[in-house]
């Protein structure tokens, strides 16, 4: 063989193997990205957003998430404690009528107590316990994003109401029936009052 035709066969198999590379790699990320978008939904839709569309740095951004957060162990709460939130979140959305702001700031606070005795971060930013709860309640974040939001905002009325409902599905999660209650308890469900929904 020449020596032209092994560089020629040479710089043939690099470009097949860079392209093989490339390809594995996009593959590969699109795997991961699906994967990412699967496991936080709405959330992932929201950082590509943000991001203006880079799925690369949404990616990156979660997967910094799961390294961080993954390995949180939430700490499963007695029937009693789960009763007593019920409770404590029935009585708020009873006074939410009357003092709207004061009903979304006791809710707030609520959640903080509740992710904390989950389990979850507590006492540093709500950006970081935000974070840590979208990797194990994706689906809800949002609704707890956009009440903080109302607590510290000045919206109306129906936003605060509609803060309270979308809040309503993370402390359900949270408060949700564990495995080892072996079926005995679920906690009831509490429209705000005025919503309009039972």
């Amino acid at each position: 063989m020449s020596r032209a035709v092994i560089i020629i066969v040479a710089i043939v198999f690099a470009t097949l193997l860079a392209v093989t590379a490339v390809l594995l790699a996009t593959l590969g990320h699109r795997r991961i990205g699906r994967g990412l978008k699967r496991r936080f939904g709405p959330e992932y839709e929201r950082l590509v957003n943000r991001h203006e569309g880079d799925t690369k740095a949404a990616d990156r951004e979660l997967g910094e998430r799961l390294k961080q957060h993954g390995s949180v162990r939430e700490r499963p709460l007695s029937p009693a404690s789960r009763e007593q939130y019920a409770a404590q979140w029935a009585g708020i959305q009873r006074r939410f009528v009357d003092s709207p702001q004061e009903s979304l700031a006791e809710a707030d606070a609520l959640l903080t107590r509740l992710t904390a005795d989950r389990g979850f971060p507590d006492g540093g930013p709500f950006e970081e316990r935000l974070a840590a709860l979208s990797v194990h309640h994706a689906q809800h974040v949002d609704g707890y994003r956009g009440m903080r939001a109302a607590v510290h905002g000045e919206g109306g009325t129906e936003e605060k109401r509609r803060a309270m409902i979308g809040a309503r599905g993370l402390f359900d999660a949270l408060v949700a029936q564990q495995p080892a209650d072996s079926g005995r308890h679920r906690p009831q469900r509490h429209p705000v009052e005025g919503s309009g929904t039972r």
